[in-house]
């Protein structure tokens, strides 16, 4: 079978089912084989075969399956891990020390702030909370610290904010930091951060690449060999790997990342569209919509706008709540990217962590992560939600 990776000119459908894909050899397999195995034989003493020692230290469907982020991220390396937090927990304690300094995003995922403020903090990281839009703002605040990471998502969650990835990398490297990306709201099929200068990608890939709400995991993909070789470290050490199961899963789900981006996209589209027409809703937050401020940009470094839509509502926190608690087809959950649609209150759910900081997140919003389903079922369940109000 042809060997297909970031350089083999293939598109990114076609990395997506064969990137670390190879068949079995033995009976032609077309899925490769999950081994579940945590130790191997060797042939005397330091005498591996194949390489592979022990399951925490290497274990071929994880390999596989970092094979195939890797190529559709464009990267040279990739780590798969037990979970989104533990890929970014892994990767800062790889390449911070105490005393070094994080420049974040004012609108970070609840769990990323939880995590860099109230444990690695306690480790001796600082961090400082900018508007990543702003790249003079960046500039001064990566300047007056010491200052190793830039941390942003782009498209953000949850108010959707789009960040100039190209412009931030140029600041980051200009002082001397890493640009970090979460690119977990699009995807690798929608965006590549790594061939606009970001040194880092990271992912809960139990999201848009596991697809179906049935996996757990995180990945962070580095492009450069030192990086990648003190986060293999890091994670051989620490131990929290993805699972055999769980590597094969993700694997599984991101072969069809393409079809359902696709489809998430065109849903995202048509429902923020339907929503930006309600005399109920105060703003819609979706960088498809060409009134949205980063739409311009999303559109440049984006290949399509994804399906997460934020919207705000006139009636304030009882009206955002009302309507949460009122759809059938929107499923009221945590997380996202799921080829079902859900409904989150992130004041009191996904961002309940921020509460009372300056990431707090406005009580009359909801983020939507807009499935796979009809456009028509799902405008239909959110007309008849609203009509409660």
């Amino acid at each position: 079978m042809t060997t297909f990776d970031n350089a083999s000119g293939a598109g990114i459908n076609t990395l997506a089912v064969h990137a670390g894909q190879a068949y079995e050899p033995l009976t032609g397999a077309v899925v490769p084989p999950v081994h579940f195995a945590t130790t191997y034989a060797q042939d005397g003493i330091g005498g591996l075969r194949s390489g592979y020692e022990y399951s925490r230290g290497g274990n071929p469907t994880r390999d596989a399956l970092q094979e195939q982020l890797a190529a559709l991220e464009g990267g040279r390396h990739a780590f798969s891990f037990a979970s989104g937090l533990a890929a970014e927990d892994a990767l800062i304690r790889a390449l911070l020390a105490p005393g070094e300094h994080i420049v974040l995003g004012n609108d970070a995922y609840g769990g990323t702030y939880r995590l860099i403020s109230r444990v690695l903090g306690g480790w001796g990281v600082g961090h400082t909370v900018v508007d990543m839009a702003d790249l003079d703002t960046v500039a001064r605040a990566v300047a007056a610290q010491k200052t190793r990471f830039v941390w942003v998502e782009t498209p953000s969650n949850p108010m959707m904010k789009v960040t100039d990835i190209a412009g931030l990398a140029g600041v980051a490297h200009a002082a001397g930091a890493l640009l970090v990306v979460d690119n977990t709201f699009a995807s690798p099929y929608l965006q590549n951060p790594l061939a606009l200068g970001a040194d880092v990608v990271v992912h809960s890939t139990t999201k848009y690449i596991g697809g179906p709400s049935d996996v757990v995991g995180g990945a962070v993909v580095p492009n450069d060999d030192e990086l990648a070789g003190r986060t293999g470290f890091v994670q051989f050490a620490a131990g929290a790997v993805s699972s055999p199961m769980d590597a094969f899963l993700t694997t599984r789900g991101l072969k069809t990342l393409g079809v359902r981006m696709d489809r998430h996209s065109a849903n995202g589209q048509a429902v923020a569209e339907w929503l930006a027409g309600r005399d109920e809703v105060e703003a819609v937050f979706y960088p498809g919509l060409p009134d949205h401020p980063g739409h311009g940009l999303a559109a440049r470094q984006m290949r399509s706008f994804g399906g997460m839509v934020s919207v705000s509502f006139k009636g304030g926190a009882p009206a955002a709540r009302k309507v949460a608690e009122s759809t059938k087809v929107f499923a009221l959950a945590e997380s996202l990217g799921g080829i079902e649609s859900l409904v989150n209150y992130p004041s009191e759910m996904t961002h309940a962590s921020v509460k009372g900081t300056e990431l707090a997140v406005p009580e009359n919003l909801l983020r939507l992560s807009v499935g796979i389903e009809d456009a028509r079922d799902l405008i239909a369940d959110l007309e008849q939600a609203l009509a409660q109000l």
